[in-house]
């Protein structure tokens, strides 16, 4: 553990009392607790989030084409193909 020093304002000084007298227990573990509570929440979408990403995923999974598989293979092929020719690096034939 370290040790640190912070400056806090009188209304949440008052708060981390009562917190602290309210749960029988010292003000750095209040302090402690609620950091990693605030962590924990900061990793979480908001609603407003969450409910974009699902407007996105709704709006983008019709578009994912679908194409027979053999068809997206012989595709790659052919590019990979390509791009082993060199292109405009390579001398002109």
């Amino acid at each position: 553990m370290k040790k640190m020093t912070f400056t806090l304002d009188d209304e949440s000084v008052i708060e981390l009392d009562r917190a602290a007298a309210r749960l029988g227990i010292p003000k750095s573990q209040v302090v402690r607790e609620a950091v990693r509570r605030y962590g924990e929440q900061l990793g979480r979408l908001t609603d407003e989030e969450r409910i974009a990403k699902l407007e996105a995923f709704d709006r983008l999974v019709p578009a994912v084409p679908t194409r027979p598989r053999e068809d997206v293979e012989a595709e790659l092929a052919a590019l990979r193909d390509a791009r082993r020719q060199g292109g405009r690096r390579s001398p002109a034939s």
